[in-house]
């Protein structure tokens, strides 16, 4: 049992880490997509769907993913979470329109944004609760180590190849990860002192449905240009009706979808569903559908408004105007369906505890704190010593992020033995230091010599930043697990999640607001160019002086308000989550 399980959470810790370096691998393919699909690269705000379409099918649908999990099962709906990030993938490399790209990176972050809060609850299903906050640590660690793998990795792809390659390699490894987790479900199961019970096997039809479906689906959305020009196999890409989507290819891959799904709704004796078709009217009908719809429309409305902006000239979207209060309205609206449900998605009995309520409110700060860090740092090493290198203001940056799975895996192994509160407390307590420290930092700080050359006085609170980060990952997850039943350990952990990219999204928008009211306060105080350099207004060093000042003077309050939230992250870690990991919760809670 023990090698099975590592094995399983081997397999789902690869699958969280592909997904995460792709939510940082747009970060260098983006203006290449924007070229290959008609967007200049002075239109960067029509490409901002992109971006924004991805973070909307990553938060969403999470909760309802993982109130999914809970009902039909952790490796299914992995698997399942699998075969939409590749088909997602598919869309985006075969995308030569803008729509596909951002259809396509909406399912990659349907797909990816599903797999941590299941693979979260996976790890609780599997150890317990004394023992699980390593491996909620690993987890931890390898999703943030995608954000310090996913530029190295694209980068390394783009200097060889073209920015779809990205994309055509999502879809094997998501295949090869998928077939990994159905191998380990399929393995023999023991029965205390019998023999290993073997299961039956798939149907072939089954299978050979199944495969006609995938391939041709596949065929239909890459069209490949070879096929498409030949002079009978082009036939099966013509447009019926007019509609380019509509062709026969695409036709024989819903017809052999269709078919699987009636063959295997009759069931069979000698052999094992491919699909539980037959068990998906139960699932549907335990699963509280309006008020999953509330929840995602809220969500959005959030995501649209913060996320629709680029921080550096707005804090959020003029559309906010009236998302926001359509927002209100459906949380509201939320609220009122979950207490008068049958079957709530959220439950607010499941959330009355201090360590489930507390693990959000903490998670919520922490988000905050950990989004003004990703953002303003590298703006900070543009504006002062890479000012001609993107690559170099991300090598700063990247002394935090180097900090932070090393603090995750530390903070599950000692959350263990000294509990959630203490650990994720003095985490987010070494944060807060870190950034009191950067509101000191000066012009040349990233750049002032310290001891060896290649090192630099900021380094050790860069990393010390992003070693408190990770120190309260295991422990916040943790005490949501322990404090709600077995039965919403994916709803829980969706939750969680959930919170801290909420907690990112508004968090950047209120500082970056203040932030730029005080740029542009200062800015507005200082001598013009033809003032400062009458004989070359073009090219003042004095004025560039004062901006720069004025730069860091903003970001001053940034790394402020950032200490302030990771200060409320200790604070909160410390009164609310929950402190006893060997405590089991009786399933009755």
């Amino acid at each position: 049992m023990n090698t099975r399980r590592r094995w399983i959470l081997a397999i789902a810790a690869a699958s969280v880490l592909v997904a995460a370096m792709d939510t940082y691998v747009i970060v260098l393919a983006l203006p290449a997509i924007m070229a290959d699909v008609g967007v200049g690269v002075d239109q960067l705000q029509a490409a901002t769907p992109i971006v924004s379409g991805f973070l909307l099918g990553y938060v969403v649908v999470m909760p309802l993913l993982g109130r999914l999990s809970d009902l039909y099962g952790r490796r299914p709906l992995l698997i399942l979470c699998l075969a939409v990030f590749a088909g997602g993938s598919l869309v985006t490399a075969s995308a030569t329109d803008l729509g596909s790209v951002v259809a396509g990176r909406a399912l990659q972050g349907l797909g990816g944004g599903g797999l941590v809060p299941v693979t979260l609850a996976l790890v609780a299903d599997l150890w317990p609760a004394e023992r699980r906050s390593l491996p909620l640590g690993v987890i931890g660690g390898v999703q943030e180590l995608g954000s310090v793998l996913g530029p190295l990795y694209g980068g390394l792809i783009l200097t060889v190849a073209s920015w779809q390659t990205i994309f055509w390699l999502n879809i094997p490894i998501a295949a090869a990860l998928a077939l990994g987790l159905f191998a380990a479900s399929d393995r023999p199961h023991e029965q205390s002192d019998s023999a290993p019970v073997q299961r039956p096997p798939l149907n072939r039809i089954s299978i050979v449905l199944a495969g006609i479906a995938l391939v041709a689906g596949c065929l239909s959305i890459a069209a490949p240009g070879p096929l498409r020009g030949n002079n009978t196999i082009g036939l099966a890409y013509t447009a019926l009706g007019g509609l380019v989507w509509l062709t026969p290819i695409a036709l024989v891959a819903a017809a052999a979808a269709a078919a699987l799904i009636l063959w295997e709704a009759r069931g069979h004796l000698s052999t094992r569903e491919m699909v539980a078709v037959r068990r998906l009217p139960a699932v549907a009908a335990a699963v509280d559908w309006p008020g999953a719809i509330l929840l995602g429309v809220a969500l959005s409305t959030i995501i649209v408004s913060f996320s629709a902006e680029d921080p550096s000239s707005g804090a959020i979207s003029p559309a906010a105007l009236w998302l926001l209060p359509l927002g209100v309205v459906a949380a509201a609206c939320f609220v009122l369906r979950e207490r008068r449900a049958r079957r709530p998605l959220v439950a607010a009995s499941e959330l009355r505890s201090p360590g489930a309520y507390g693990a959000l409110l903490t998670n919520l700060a922490v988000g905050a704190a950990l989004m003004a860090a990703l953002l303003d740092i590298p703006v900070l090493a543009r504006s002062t010593v890479d000012p001609n290198s993107q690559l170099g203001a991300a090598l700063v940056l990247l002394r935090l992020l180097v900090g932070v799975p090393i603090g995750a895996i530390a903070g599950g192994w000692l959350s263990q033995r000294l509990g959630n509160r203490l650990i994720a407390a003095a985490g987010m307590a070494i944060t807060a230091a870190a950034f009191l420290l950067m509101t000191r930092w000066t012009a040349t700080t990233l750049g002032d010599p310290f001891g060896p050359g290649w090192l630099h006085p900021s380094d050790p609170v860069l990393v010390a930043c992003g070693l408190g980060f990770g120190l309260a990952i295991a422990p916040v997850n943790a005490s949501m697990l322990a404090s709600v039943r077995e039965q919403m350990h994916g709803l829980a952990s969706a939750l969680v999640v959930v919170a801290r990219m909420i907690g990112m999204l508004v968090g950047i928008s209120i500082l970056t607001a203040v932030s730029l009211h005080i740029f542009y306060t200062t800015a507005s105080s200082f001598p013009s160019p033809s003032a400062l350099c009458p004989t070359s207004p073009l090219n003042c060093p004095a004025y560039e002086r004062d901006v720069t000042a004025a730069i860091v003077t903003e970001l001053h309050t940034v790394f402020l308000g950032a200490g302030l939230c990771a200060a409320l992250a200790a604070i909160l870690a410390a009164v609310l989550l929950r402190g006893r990991p060997a405590r089991l919760v009786p399933a009755s809670q």
